[in-house]
């Protein structure tokens, strides 16, 4: 596979839509640098520092493809509830509570809340994250491991069999220049493999160092201050969602997310731009135009994932936040894409009853 300059706005052939593999990354982040971190202490991982270099391409994008910019733009236009990280939440007899998006990173600027929101968080009684698991995401996790149906092949299925020679060869290029050995992997299935390689460096460095991704300095935090800490969702529930992806599919999404490797650092950096900037809207159709899709897999299988990734699991959260925000007071701090659109959690609590309301 090869890349064309300028890199993604005429990108690599991938195989399928990457707005999944970016849903992930957005989601499951912190669960997949555990792996990382856990496969790197088996390894000679460097020891030298690792900055971040990606480059926002939305830039480049404007000027080099403006008709694609504008393509973007309008569909982010067409999103609801799309261009605000903080919502407040409002409903007689009830504490206002808050609606806070995040993306599951140890960026220092996104660690950093903007006023409102920091205020929010320091008055709220009830802090609410996905999962409360994640302030010992290390026992969690190990636990979880011990669980063959969510992260190992069956006996006779062989990572190798499941790619074609080429990607199989791409895949373990990639794992090499993460210092990861294909032997230590060969037996795990793909989606564990891909949230290896979906992971920048430094994030990676990052975390090793004990720096906390947003959601985790957000549960510690109320924990260490007195609040109540509540979540919504079990690990093993997120898990089992990516698990349950046919092998085929898990497979074509780790070989194709190999060949984005060139480029992760400069999709990752839009991405987080894009969050920054409170342009939640914008994510999933940049992604979306920064790849190519041919349709050579079942798009039902892609789509129903994608729908269980983030549609029923904002209908569970909703289902599990409303006799929180009965109380009121609480803080709710979950993955920036659960927000916007028809079926985000802004729609589904207005349908309950709340006022939600967005603070820019």
């Amino acid at each position: 596979m090869t890349f064309l300059s300028p890199p993604l706005l005429r990108p690599v052939r991938l195989r399928i839509d990457w707005a999944l593999a970016a849903a992930m990354a957005l989601h499951l982040l912190f669960v997949a640098t555990f792996f990382v971190i856990l496969a790197l202490a088996t390894s000679q991982a460097r020891a030298e520092e690792i900055a971040c270099r990606g480059e926002n391409l939305l830039a480049t994008m404007a000027q080099d493809d403006p008709e694609t910019m504008k393509r973007i733009k309008a569909e982010a236009a067409a999103i609801v509830n799309g261009s605000s990280l903080l919502w407040r939440i409002e409903k007689d007899g009830a504490a206002v509570s808050w609606l806070y998006g995040t993306m599951h990173t140890t960026d220092p600027r996104v660690l950093e809340l903007g006023a409102t929101a920091r205020g929010a968080y320091d008055d709220a009684a009830v802090v609410v994250v996905e999962s409360s698991q994640i302030v010992e995401l290390e026992r969690a996790m190990a636990s979880l491991m011990t669980d063959p149906d969510l992260t190992m092949l069956d006996a006779g299925v062989t990572l190798e069999g499941l790619l074609s020679e080429e990607d199989f060869d791409l895949v373990e290029t990639v794992l090499e220049e993460r210092g990861i050995p294909m032997a230590f992997v060969s037996r795990m299935k793909p989606w564990l493999i891909f949230s290896m390689i979906a992971v920048p460096d430094c994030e990676i460095e990052r975390r090793a160092k004990g720096i906390a991704f947003l959601d985790k300095d957000l549960a510690t935090g109320a924990l260490d201050s007195g609040k109540t800490l509540e979540g919504l969702e079990t690990l093993k529930e997120q898990l089992s969602i990516v698990s349950g992806l046919p092998l085929d599919v898990q497979a074509r999404l780790l070989a194709d997310t190999a060949a984005l490797s060139p480029v992760l650092d400069d999709v990752t950096a839009t991405m987080t731009d894009l969050y920054l900037d409170g342009r939640i809207d914008m994510i999933m159709p940049f992604v979306e135009a920064a790849t190519m899709e041919t349709g050579e897999l079942d798009s039902g299988a892609y789509a129903k994932f994608e729908k269980e990734l983030i549609e029923t699991r904002n209908k569970t959260m909703a289902e599990r936040l409303d006799p929180i925000l009965k109380d009121g007071g609480a803080f709710v701090a979950v993955g920036a894409l659960h927000i916007p659109g028809k079926d985000g959690l802004v729609e589904l609590l207005r349908s309950d009853g709340y006022t939600v309301t967005a603070v820019n």
